[in-house]
């Protein structure tokens, strides 16, 4: 009960606000993936444009910039396409790219239902959580929302069908 109650006291600290949204923690601490890996559904790498090739993954032919535009890009080369709300679609997963004030992304979160998001949270743990509950000095705000079709017959199977 202590080691849970320190995970969430770091997990506070860094979202002093989440705890009035709600979250909830998922998974153990990890430093084998990072957000943006996790919003693409890979938990067995780090995503990210470094220039350095090979110090992270970042998907071939996809400039290695900082930008919305290039993150957009990587997710684009899984079937992601820009969408214009965060709103739950039955048929479609979405992701969404978070940005400083300046356009650099943070962050990332991938939808699991109409009420909530996952996120990997840095080298901490994955939580469940409404995703405007991680906007703020940390992350910035959400700069784009993407979605791809899903296979619901796959979901169904197993289990993982939003709502």
């Amino acid at each position: 009960m202590h080691g849970e109650r320190l995970r969430a006291a770091l997990i506070e600290h860094y979202f002093p606000d989440i705890a009035d949204w709600g979250y909830v923690v998922t998974s153990d601490i990890t430093c084998s993936y990072n957000c943006i890996a996790w919003a693409a559904g890979d938990d067995a790498r780090l995503w990210w444009p470094s220039p350095e090739e090979g110090s992270a993954y970042w998907p071939p032919g996809i400039p290695r910039t900082d930008t919305v535009e290039a993150f957009a890009a990587a997710y684009g080369t899984l079937g992601y396409v820009a969408c214009d709300n965060e709103e739950h679609e039955v048929g479609f997963e979405k992701i969404a790219i978070f940005a400083t004030a300046s356009g650099e992304p943070t962050h990332a979160a991938r939808q699991l239902d109409a009420a909530n998001w996952t996120s990997k949270l840095g080298s901490l743990q994955d939580i469940r959580h409404p995703l405007r509950a991680l906007e703020g000095s940390r992350y910035g705000k959400v700069a784009l929302v993407m979605k791809r079709a899903v296979d619901l017959t796959r979901q169904e199977i197993t289990g993982d069908v939003p709502r």
